[in-house]
């Protein structure tokens, strides 16, 4: 039997490779926005981060999202995932 393909994902906090449904998604959509895809199958430029918060702190100060996506994140994008992460 085949065995299945996990595929890998950079963390922008903590810069490990873990497996794509551990991490959550942040995507900058092809009009410019930039909101959290849960699912992971949204269109447009996409940033992993871990479902911790040490990891979140840490791609925040360094502003390693904000240089993935190419563009400047907002304080309610992090908010968000803040919240997303504490829910986890």
């Amino acid at each position: 039997m085949k065995v299945k393909k996990i595929p890998l994902r950079m963390c922008t906090g903590c810069m490990e490779m873990k497996p794509k449904k551990e991490l959550i998604r942040v995507v900058k959509t092809p009009e410019g926005d930039v909101c959290v895809d849960l699912t992971g199958k949204k269109s447009g430029r996409g940033a992993y981060i871990c479902k911790s918060t040490e990891c979140l702190e840490k791609a925040f100060k360094a502003k390693r999202l904000s240089r993935n996506l190419e563009t400047p994140i907002s304080e309610e994008i992090y908010n968000k995932l803040k919240d997303e992460v504490n829910n986890e």
